[in-house]
């Protein structure tokens, strides 16, 4: 089959009944028209005098792969900042370099890249001390390129992928959103959201599909699992180490012995009721007709039709229009900003994921907003956060469009599959054991009480807070 015989990729039915009802279900809440950003904040500047910054190393049960690649630990950092009304907040991030720059990681070791991005969040507060914002948003408007550049010096890489900086800015956004809200008496993370991008995050999701993420190391069997475990949209990376063409014998490979295992299980949750595939190949594909080899492939074997989107299959660097593949294609690391994702919107992307925990919050309404203007999906993918940051990226996830052909918002979190003391870093959270923070049979159930106390995320983390304790 040729890439014309698949026509757009995009479905011709966005406006299912599975849509529709998760529309009626998902209401927006009532808001005041105008909001903080609008009155308050601009009369009642932040100005932060005081910051700091900590970090844990923690492990992984086994080597997390992924564009070629894999990385045995993750970073969790802390950023303090404090405002001159006294006010302290923390703000936590967790560190991938390789997803941000797999080129600094490549020609560093693991724990050296992981010092340089940790080094360049320290920096990035230092730029930050003695400013003064209104919003976040302003805030990270009047730093980043600033950041960036030091990125550039810092990593003597002088095309230094900005992910890199965003993901290094992350704990210094969630910082200042702290700041903001408890300055300006905010109590719910609704009334936090800058009028500005309320329209693509206007929804309140009863149920959010929790996708897992298959690296290559995941064995089948686990995957089949996951399936048994209620799992019923997961991520699963292509792009294997090797030469193209060793990469696409194992990934046909790989997504042969998926299919066989999974491809007969149903689910009530799409509207054929056979699972949706979500494969990821980070870049790795470096042409459109390797892609096509792969389509061709799971048409042979019967997935094609399973396949409900594929995600950076191509560099960043590839100026091809991927409409016409007969799939959707989706934008992760390539959308670094509001205006990157237009582009690729441009280029026929038909997806955006959104990475809060990765691009910050602030970057990640601007890229939401821009993607809702122009039509197109969203949903939140993960930077094998802590459990913490799942409920960040989780609070953008309730809010947004129901995904296509399947009415409900979706969530990856990989946090439980990968970190070794995951069990422990759960108790960090403060509303450990809540109900909306568990998985049950696929899904995160989101009442009221969920949304009433934001998912906990406005909330301190005793165990992070207690890291700055020392200081007055």
């Amino acid at each position: 089959m040729t890439m014309n015989d698949r026509g757009s990729g995009v479905s011709r039915s966005e406006s299912s009944g599975h849509a529709a009802r998760a529309a009626r279900e998902s209401s927006a809440p009532n808001r005041p028209s105008t909001c903080v950003c609008c009155t308050k904040a601009k009369a009642n500047a932040i100005t932060i005098v005081d910051v700091d910054s900590r970090y844990e190393r923690e492990p992984l049960i086994r080597p997390f792969g992924f564009k070629g690649a894999s990385m045995t630990e993750i970073w969790q950092i802390m950023a303090c900042m404090q405002s001159h009304s006294g006010i302290g907040r923390v703000g936590l991030s967790t560190q991938s370099v390789l997803w941000s720059d797999a080129d600094v990681f490549a020609s560093h070791s693991e724990r050296d890249g992981n010092a340089l991005m940790y080094a360049l969040t320290g920096q990035a507060l230092q730029i930050v001390k003695g400013r003064s914002f209104n919003t976040p948003v302003d805030l990270l408007d009047g730093i980043l390129e600033e950041v960036y550049d030091y990125g550039k010096i810092l990593t003597k890489n002088p095309r230094l992928r900005k992910t890199f900086a965003l993901n290094a800015l992350v704990c210094v956004d969630f910082a200042a959103w702290l700041l903001y809200a408890q300055t300006h008496g905010i109590k719910n993370f609704d009334d936090m959201i800058p009028c500005a991008y309320r329209p693509s995050l206007s929804h309140h999701h009863t149920q959010v599909a929790s996708i897992p993420a298959m690296a290559y190391s995941v064995p089948i069997p686990e995957i089949k699992d996951a399936v048994n475990q209620g799992f019923f949209f997961m991520k699963i990376k292509l792009g294997q180490p090797g030469s193209q063409e060793d990469m696409l014998a194992k990934d046909k490979a790989r997504l042969s012995a998926i299919h066989e295992v999974i491809g007969h299980v149903r689910t009530p949750y799409t509207r054929d009721g056979k699972l949706p595939y979500y494969f990821d190949a980070n870049g790795r594909y470096q042409n459109k007709e390797t892609l096509m080899m792969l389509l061709d492939h799971a048409e042979k074997i019967g997935a094609l039709d399973q396949i409900a989107m594929i995600e950076e299959p191509f560099p960043e660097d590839a100026e091809f229009n991927v409409g016409g593949l007969g799939v959707r294609i989706a934008a992760d690391e390539s959308a670094h900003t509001e205006k990157d994702a237009l582009e690729r919107i441009q280029m026929g992307y038909s997806a955006i994921a959104l990475k809060a925990i990765a691009k910050t919050l602030s970057m990640t309404m601007k890229i939401a907003q821009t993607a809702y203007e122009q039509g197109v999906p969203c949903f939140c993918a993960d930077l094998t956060g802590n459990p913490i940051l799942v409920d960040w990226n989780k609070a953008v996830a309730a809010r947004l469009a129901p995904f296509p052909d399947l009415g409900l918002g979706l969530l990856e979190t990989n946090g439980h599959q990968n970190y070794k003391n995951w069990e422990t870093m759960v108790r960090y959270h403060p509303y450990a054991g809540a109900s909306w923070t568990k998985m049950i049979e696929g899904v995160f159930s989101l009442e009221k009480d969920y949304y009433k106390k934001s998912g906990g995320i406005l909330a301190p983390s005793r165990h992070y807070e207690d890291m700055f304790k020392h200081r007055k």
